[in-house]
C-alpha cells in the first residue's frame, strides 16, 4: 500500500531524516514509535508532501508521490489526523465533518462514521473548539474518514486522551481496518496502545529506523528498551 525507500528529509539545511525505509502493507496496521524529537512526525509530513524530501521513493498504491503537492496527495487516498488534531474550532461537528465530504464533492456524511463514533450526533451542533480532547481526537479521525480513504495516517491519536476515550478510539481504528477495508499508519508513544493494536512495529531514533518486526514476535521489554535508551 504504501512503500518508502531509502528518503531524507530536512527542515532548511538541517536534515531530520535519513534514508528511511518503511512499508504499510494493504490492510495492515502499523505503528511508527519512538522518543520525543527522532523524527517521527516529520515522517508522517514527508509522506504527505508537507516537508522537503530531496531523495527517496514515497508511493502509495504503486503511485509515486515524491513531486506532488499535498493536496493531490490526499486526493489519491490519504486521511491524515496531524499531531494537535486540527479541526476547525469555531465551525460545529457537523460543519467539520461536511467540509470533510467536499473532498468527494459533498454529499451526507456516511453512516458509518457515526457507527464509528457514536458521541458525534449528540454533538452535531456544538462548535469544535467546545468539545473534550478526547471528543476533538474523535471528530478529527471522523473527518479524516467521511471520504473512506486507502489509508488512514494518525500523528499521536492518545495525546492527552483519557484512558476510556484511548479505548474507544482503540476500538473504532480496528474496527475502520477490518470491517471498511483501510490501511492504517500510527505514529504513537503509548506503548500499550501500539502493542495493543498494531501488526507491525517500526522503532525510529535519530531519523532511522533501528528495529521492525511483526509486533507478535517482539516482546515489551525489548520493545521498551528500545524506546528508552
Amino acid at each position: 500500500m504504501l512503500t518508502i525507500k531509502n528518503m531524507s528529509a530536512c527542515y532548511g539545511e538541517s536534515s531530520v531524516i535519513r534514508n528511511l525505509n518503511l512499508e504499510v502493507p494493504d490492510g495492515k496496521i502499523v505503528c511508527l514509535i519512538g522518543r520525543n524529537g527522532v523524527g517521527k512526525s516529520t515522517t508522517l509530513k514527508s509522506i504527505m508532501g508537507l516537508v522537503k524530501t530531496p531523495e527517496g521513493v514515497i508511493e502509495l498504491a504503486g503511485k509515486d508521490m515524491m513531486k506532488l503537492p499535498a493536496y493531490d496527495r490526499a486526493r489519491l487516498g490519504i486521511g491524515y489526523v496531524p499531531q494537535g488534531r486540527d479541526i476547525f474550532p469555531q465551525m460545529t461537528v457537523q460543519e467539520n465533518l461536511e467540509l470533510g465530504r467536499k473532498a468527494k464533492g459533498g454529499g451526507e456524511v456516511p453512516e458509518y462514521i457515526y457507527e464509528l463514533f457514536p458521541i458525534l450526533p449528540t454533538f452535531s451542533k456544538r462548535k469544535g473548539g467546545d468539545l473534550s480532547g478526547g471528543q476533538q481526537q474523535q471528530l478529527a479521525i471522523a473527518r479524516a474518514l467521511v471520504t473512506k480513504p486507502k489509508i488512514l495516517i494518525l500523528d499521536e491519536p492518545t495525546e492527552g486522551i483519557q484512558p476510556s476515550i484511548i479505548q474507544d478510539i482503540g476500538r473504532a481504528i480496528r474496527r475502520v481496518n477490518r470491517e471498511l477495508g483501510i490501511t492504517v499508519l500510527i505514529v504513537e508513544q503509548y506503548l500499550d496502545f501500539v502493542l495493543d493494536i498494531s501488526d507491525d512495529i517500526y522503532i525510529m531514533e535519530k531519523g532511522s529506523i533501528v528495529m521492525q518486526g511483526e509486533t507478535k514476535s517482539l516482546s515489551r521489554d525489548e520493545v521498551q528498551k528500545m524506546m528508552t535508551e
